[in-house]
């Protein structure tokens, strides 16, 4: 069997953020019959720089379109700027009569959209309408898509966000400290702050044997000050980005996961902590309910609202059965999330699109 050639759009693997990750997975497990061609739309820098770097990729698109046989191009998408730089990418390949495969991940997509005035979004949509394939995190997202884009619910896809799955995972009764964690870009739109002032309220004698660790890039200096006006400087640690192995290792020692976002699509973090069997406390937003359930394998609290926040952190630091059953089970709920079991999937997707070439 001919290996079927895919060209794959998406921001710089060595770019910090889920998309990248997600990139990096598809491309590691891609099955034998599936070849993939990656070219790098976008790099952090300044705009001069990622105009530069968007520039670079559409030659290399068109050469590669124009001189190598390409049966499908799949796009990933995020929100901002990213909804523009795809669109564009998809008429290229409209015009070489190309199968595109869009792939959504963004968090705010819905905020840019409802922004941009009404003859943008009908040129959006009808882009995308065009899209032989659209990959969307949640049936959340799946009914945004087709309500506000108008798109052909055939053509719509829910694949979650696959995860790297450890193949063990530790035993964490008779914790003695109990670790806290948080992985993501530090900021409002995470939670971060809301965290830590939920952090502060905790009662003093749980505190006394309880850290907070976040770990990603952002705001950190606003996060330091805020945790030093609340006398938490020595309770709170900031580990700034950290590679894959080093976060393996964070939730490796870690306790319990939480993401309290206002935004999300569907957050790589919360699958990486539930496969290494950690209960979640995050809030009901994008496709986080579909996969995080109150009382099942994690607990829901509402964005911003930082008692509930705060009581969660404490039943959880002070039930250690209950820590261990929602961990058990999200472990067991995440398993089907599997990267392998994606990379299947996700062949017979292109092998599905590249009919149309």
């Amino acid at each position: 069997m001919n290996q079927l050639q895919v060209l794959m759009l998406g921001p710089s693997l060595e770019q910090n953020g889920g998309m990248a990750t997600v990139e990096k997975l598809i491309i590691k497990y891609s099955l034998p019959q599936i070849q993939i061609q990656h070219i790098n739309t976008h790099d952090e820098g300044s705009i001069a720089y990622r105009g530069i770097v968007f520039g670079k990729a559409l030659a290399t698109f068109l050469w590669k379109l124009s001189s190598q046989k390409i049966d499908v191009v799949h796009i990933h998408i995020s929100d901002g700027g990213s909804i523009f730089r795809k669109a564009i990418c998809c008429v290229v390949a409209f015009i070489f009569d190309k199968p595109v495969l869009m792939h959504t991940h963004g968090a705010e997509f819905q905020v840019t959209y409802a922004k941009l005035p009404r003859r943008v979004q009908q040129f959006l949509s009808k882009v995308f309408q065009r899209c032989q394939g659209f990959i969307v995190l949640s049936e959340s997202w799946q009914n945004y898509y087709v309500l506000n884009l108008d798109l052909n619910p055939k053509q719509v896809i829910i694949l979650p966000n696959p995860s790297e799955l450890p193949t063990e995972v530790p035993d964490r009764k008779n914790r003695t400290q109990i670790s806290l964690v948080f992985c993501g870009r530090v900021g409002q739109r995470k939670g971060t702050f809301d965290l830590i002032k939920a952090f502060a309220n905790l009662p003093d004698h749980q505190r006394k044997y309880t850290r907070l660790i976040l770990a990603g890039d952002g705001e950190i200096e606003k996060a330091q000050q805020l945790a030093a006006s609340l006398n938490l400087a020595d309770q709170v640690t900031f580990l700034g980005w950290i590679s894959s192995e080093k976060r393996d290792e964070l939730l490796l020692q870690a306790d319990v996961f939480i993401l309290p976002s206002y935004n999300e699509g569907l957050p790589l973090a919360i699958l990486e902590a539930m496969g290494w069997s950690l209960p979640v406390i995050a809030t009901p937003v994008g496709g986080i309910p579909e996969l995080v359930i109150s009382n099942q394998n994690g607990l829901l609290v509402t964005p911003g609202n930082i008692q509930q926040l705060s009581e969660a952190m404490e039943l959880l630091i002070e039930n250690e059965t209950l820590r261990l059953y929602l961990g058990s089970t999200a472990r067991k709920n995440v398993e089907p999330l599997d990267i392998r079991n994606c990379s299947v999937r996700l062949a017979d997707i292109y092998h599905s699109l590249s009919q149309f070439n």
